[in-house]
């Protein structure tokens, strides 16, 4: 708590005008923001930490009068901090990559088709008319073109996606009852 007050009084004479007081406050606060990025920044290189730590002493020395005196310091500190290594981290596209292997088992397969999801399509299908269902199968299912799909019903392009949208539509209403 004395180092809180302490920065506080550091910051609040600092935002008065007097140069040293923010000098100090900057080497004050400097190991706590280190330890923030240390504890965070895993992401990022270690050589990117100190980068990241003047990014955040410019921030707060730019953004000091948004300080409320009576606030705790502490806590707008450390939220500029944590908003700057999210910046840097964006930045650097960073992500976290795990190996597949140990998780291959649990995950299910993309290409496999879930066997209650057919089911309920052709249960859904069977209620339009047939035409409409033809074309809902080769368009959703069979991925053909509306194009494709419509010169094989006999359709125009144009003809066959409004009557894909219509069935589209005609199967959500359906779905809802």
């Amino acid at each position: 708590m004395a180092e809180d007050e302490s920065w506080e009084q550091l910051l609040t004479r600092a935002n008065a005008g007097d140069g040293q007081a923010l000098a100090r406050f900057l080497r004050a606060v400097s190991p706590s923001i280190r330890t923030i990025l240390r504890a965070r920044g895993g992401a990022l290189p270690p050589d990117q930490h100190e980068d990241v730590l003047q990014e955040v002493l410019l921030a707060i020395h730019l953004k000091r009068q948004s300080w409320t005196p009576g606030a705790p310091v502490r806590p707008w500190v450390h939220a500029i901090a944590r908003y700057k290594l999210i910046d840097a981290c964006r930045r650097r596209g960073a992500a976290i990559h795990l190996p597949i292997e140990p998780f291959a088992e649990m995950l299910a397969d993309p290409h496999q088709a879930t066997p209650l999801a057919g089911r309920d399509a052709e249960h859904l299908l069977a209620q339009i008319d047939p035409r409409s269902a033809a074309l809902v199968r080769a368009v959703a299912l069979e991925e053909e073109t509306a194009a494709e799909a419509g010169g094989a019903l006999g359709l125009s392009a144009g003809a066959a996606r409004v009557a894909l949208h219509r069935a589209l539509k005609r199967l959500a209403q359906i779905a809802k009852g």
